[in-house]
């Protein structure tokens, strides 16, 4: 067994199942509007344009509160911090059941986008200070994971509590957002329990353990060169500006797939239940792609080709999908760029920790996190305006392959600009 093995080991079995659970919950009450549209739209009379902007409005709060959120979190701590945006996120996630009319579906679904920012980076934040960088890929992908199993596991469950119409005078897309939204709550108390705030308040960590994971995190910090550990300077760094158009553009594929799915499928004439399922299979397919990916980057020590190459596979798979008539061949490209799309997230969070630590870790994988999810805005939104327009899915798509090019482009410059530090660092020189 390799050195530390079994300590790591340790750490991933207590805390990462656990994080999953979080993060498969907060995932799928974001998501959840996509299969509760099948019969939402229709019952509230909600263009594709207003679905849409209601889909995406969600990234501008999130946007506008994830960097403070996730600075407070750093102060106050992982444990009680998580606790509040579980609560918070829950309560609101499941009054998205009494949505009256745009107005109330947009205001909800922003306030839904404030309630949860800070968590994803935040959870992010919290995995580097247990794991150095070479193993930090697999266990943020494994983590992540928790993000296609939620579309999974939520597809299936989520198409057959729509068929629950009727019960107790509600609607069955309104059954859903309560059913899905309260669990969160529920997990905000287990936080309180389960999630020490650190290596140093882990009960189940012996000083010598302790001892070893923060002298494998300076180590991590003495090879990388240049590291930043205040706010101010990270955020005049073009590395950091750069990650965040790479995520954003991966973002917009995410989301303006994801978020649209359902419905594609169901304008081919499946039956909603029989959408449930064809929903899972690339979620299940994704979910394989990134713990196999993220632990191939770990081993190769590499970041940069495992975020390009992935990303440019999604980028032709929606070119394909443009391509071919309207059928299986399309699902399966679709299917192929969801793949790409998720097995970039292992690789791609492990290289803001390359260069970031401390405040400004918290600060700048945040603002990667904010600028990078406005594409959860744009993805949606520009499909459901050129449905309309067109009454064809193909005009968003084009412009999601668009944005995936450019996140291959803004990636490799990434990669020439942390090799230039490195080797300025090894030179004694400015980088």
């Amino acid at each position: 067994m390799a050195p530390d093995e079994a300590l790591y080991k340790k750490i991933a079995t207590r805390l990462i199942p656990f994080m999953m659970l979080l993060y498969l919950i907060a995932f799928l009450d974001r998501v959840n509007i996509s299969f509760a549209a099948l019969t939402m739209n229709a019952d509230l009379g909600f263009s594709p344009t207003v679905y849409g902007w209601g889909a995406g409005i969600f990234f501008i709060g999130y946007f506008l509160f994830e960097v403070p959120s996730n600075l407070i979190l750093e102060r106050a701590g992982a444990r009680l911090w998580i606790f509040r945006i579980m609560v918070t996120w829950g309560l609101i996630s499941a009054a998205m059941a009494f949505v009256q009319g745009p107005v109330s579906f947009f205001a909800l679904r922003f306030l839904l986008g404030v309630a949860e920012a800070g968590f994803l980076p935040g959870m992010i934040l919290y995995l580097t200070t247990w794991f150095p960088q070479a193993r930090l890929a697999r266990f943020v992908g494994l983590f992540m994971m928790a993000v296609p199993l939620a579309s999974a596991i939520g597809a299936p469950i989520s198409s057959l509590i729509l068929l629950s119409d009727g019960v107790l005078g509600l609607r069955g897309w309104q059954w859903l957002f309560i059913i899905e939204g309260l669990p969160a709550c529920v997990l905000g108390f287990a936080v309180l329990a389960l999630l020490p705030d650190g290596p140093a308040s882990a009960p189940w960590l012996n000083e010598q353990e302790r001892a070893t994971v923060t002298a494998r995190l300076a180590e991590d910090r003495a090879r990388h060169g240049r590291v930043h550990t205040a706010f101010g300077p990270a955020m005049v760094d073009g590395r950091v500006w750069l990650l965040c158009l790479t995520y954003f553009g991966i973002v917009v594929g995410l989301y303006g797939v994801g978020l649209w799915l359902p419905q594609l499928i169901r304008g081919l004439g499946f039956s909603i239940a029989q959408v449930g399922v064809l929903t899972a299979l690339p979620y299940l397919a994704s979910a394989a792609a990134m713990l196999a990916w993220g632990r191939r980057s770990d081993r190769k020590g590499e970041r940069i080709r495992h975020v390009a190459l992935p990303t440019l596979l999604a980028a032709a798979g929606l070119v394909a999908a443009i391509a071919l008539p309207a059928g299986w061949g399309e699902l399966a490209a679709l299917g192929v760029t969801t793949v790409g799309i998720y097995a970039t997230l292992g690789p791609f969070w492990g290289l803001p920790p390359i260069f970031l630590t401390s405040t400004a870790a918290a600060g700048g994988i945040a603002l990667i996190n904010s600028v990078g999810n406005l594409g959860g805005f744009l993805g949606p939104s520009i499909v459901g305006w050129t449905l309309e327009l067109t009454h064809s899915f193909h005009g968003g798509l084009a412009v999601i392959a668009a944005c995936l090019g450019l996140s291959v482009v803004a990636v490799l410059l990434v990669g020439y600009r942390i090799g230039r530090g490195a080797r300025a660092a090894v030179a004694g020189t400015r980088p």
